[in-house]
């Protein structure tokens, strides 16, 4: 099992190259960044990064984990002025690029800053659209498309990627998101817990089987929160409460069998968000707990 780190873009930019430059040293397979201009959570006044200028620092700061977004909201960028920035940013790193893409789904900021935000089905569509650009812009010499949302006049993308830039389709919808991760994409992530990935996996299978494509050559990750406990009443008591989010709950011994659920139901890598973690030295005696006690490192 692979394991990476999400940091959260509200912190100081330097706590950010602090944290991701520590998970880079420490054996992390890859560092992610949200792609919003507002906090998704509580006050959408404060403090927010935005996600490519922090992965083209992120990308000079680090050696060799994986970077990428967690996701790309669609709407709010042109694809192939987004495929500009992330090859950008791939020459940076030295190849270490994923393009993580998602339909886009928080409304206050589209409202909040004029992005037009559109129906379920537009953001669907421009983004089955944008995964079309993407990958052409990705392989081939030249690029046409004639939508209903895009239009490319033989567009250039010069220099490529320096690596194979994986693009990864965020969301866990059976019917749209899963059939477009079998088209279109090289990886996959959804939030959930291990049932809720052995389901959402079966239904990646089926689709993958009626577009002829082997489900194996699709990487799938999960997302979850991480609250490493002491005890495992301290577990039960954080469990007797509604969580946020899917979570990894337990002691060191508890999240290790929880992290062989995972692996059991298919989930090639498991993403640790720091929104859980606390600050400062908190942050870091928990994280090299769970990287001593959990990933062996």
């Amino acid at each position: 099992m692979d394991f990476s780190y999400w940091v959260a873009n509200g912190h100081e930019t330097s706590e950010i190259l602090r944290r991701v430059e520590r998970a880079d040293q420490r054996g992390w397979h890859g560092v992610w960044v949200a792609d919003h201009f507002v906090p998704f959570a509580g006050d959408i006044g404060g403090p927010y990064h935005e996600a490519w200028a922090l992965l083209a620092a992120m990308a000079v700061r680090t050696e060799r984990a994986r970077i990428g977004t967690m996701v790309v909201g669609n709407t709010y960028r042109n694809p192939a002025v987004l495929m500009k920035q992330a090859t950008t940013v791939d020459h940076l790193s030295g190849g270490r690029v994923v393009l993580g893409m998602g339909a886009g789904w928080q409304e206050n900021e589209h409202v909040a800053y004029g992005i037009e935000y559109g129906t379920f089905t537009d953001r669907f569509e421009k983004l089955e659209e944008s995964l079309q650009i993407l990958r052409g812009l990705r392989s081939e010499d030249r690029t046409d498309h004639d939508g209903t949302h895009y239009r490319m006049v033989e567009a250039p993308l010069s220099p490529k990627p320096l690596g194979s830039m994986p693009i990864l389709v965020g969301g866990g919808g059976e019917k749209k998101t899963l059939r477009m991760v079998a088209q279109y994409a090289e990886e996959w992530n959804v939030w959930g817990e291990p049932d809720l990935l052995r389901q959402k996996i079966e239904v990646l299978t089926a689709h993958c089987e009626r577009l002829n494509r082997d489900p194996a050559s699709i990487r799938k990750t999960a997302v979850a929160l991480l609250f490493l406990c002491e005890t495992e009443e301290q577990a039960a008591g954080i469990r007797a409460n509604p969580l946020p989010r899917p979570a990894i709950v337990g002691t060191p011994e508890m999240v290790r069998g929880i992290v062989a659920d995972y692996a059991a139901a298919g989930v090639d890598e498991i993403i640790i968000p720091d929104f859980t973690l606390g600050a400062g030295e908190e942050h870091d005696a928990l994280l090299q707990r769970f990287e001593t006690e959990v990933m062996g490192v």
